[in-house]
């Protein structure tokens, strides 16, 4: 059985600290070896994909089907992520503008494909839940809609923010992202959930918001 990590994230945990790991880092580092067909660096990064992609709660079946997981190592990442719930007190959040927003979901700047997010709110802007919606082939998302408020429905939210990652590190807005913002703006108006902000992420750090530039959402 290979152990633990790819070298370096040990030492980058070390000298700069836990914030400035990546996703799939921090599960190799919480799985700490993978095994003689699966290192655990690809492991994590499948576990990493499992969890962006996961339409409902993660659970133990669903992570131990993986390859090269089992039970044992499911329940290790079921346990950080259920530790890092109570402890982070993510959910509940209020979300007052998009400096709010950002460190919820700034660990999606650095995915190598545009990762689709939303937000669900309620009436007084806390958040009930954050899901990728979609991962694009390449650089390329196709949203739709239904597929963005399908959940948020579902979570009786009153309003939403969107986002997603620019793998280029250009901020500024394609004329396809004003497109489809202002669709979800059009459409969350019909259905009773307003679309507050919509924030663009770079692996270069920081983020683009619509609302902050001056953008009209409509």
């Amino acid at each position: 059985m290979k152990q633990t990590d790819k070298p370096g994230i040990r030492e980058q945990l070390r000298y700069r600290g836990v914030r400035y790991l990546s996703d799939h880092e921090l599960v190799a580092l919480t799985l700490r070896s993978g095994t003689k067909r699966m290192p655990v660096v690809p492991l994590a990064h499948r576990v990493t994909r499992a969890l962006d992609t996961a339409n409902e709660e993660v659970n133990l079946e669903t992570l131990s089907a993986l390859d090269g997981m089992g039970y044992t190592k499911a329940g290790t990442i079921l346990a950080a992520l259920e530790l890092g719930r109570r402890y982070s007190g993510v959910y509940l959040n209020r979300v007052h503008s998009a400096t709010d927003v950002y460190p919820l979901v700034r660990h999606y700047s650095d995915r190598k494909q545009e990762h689709f997010i939303c937000l669900s709110l309620n009436g007084a802007h806390e958040v009930l839940a954050i899901r990728v919606v979609s991962i694009g082939i390449l650089n390329k998302t196709i949203v739709h809609p239904r597929e963005v408020f399908g959940d948020p429905i579902s979570d009786r939210a009153a309003a939403i923010v969107v986002c997603h990652n620019h793998p280029s590190g250009q901020l500024e807005p394609s004329e396809e992202d004003i497109a489809i913002t202002r669709r979800l703006s059009e459409a969350g108006e019909l259905l009773g959930i307003n679309l507050l902000d919509h924030l663009i992420l770079s692996p270069r750090g920081g983020y683009y918001s619509f609302v902050e530039s001056g953008i009209s959402l409509r």
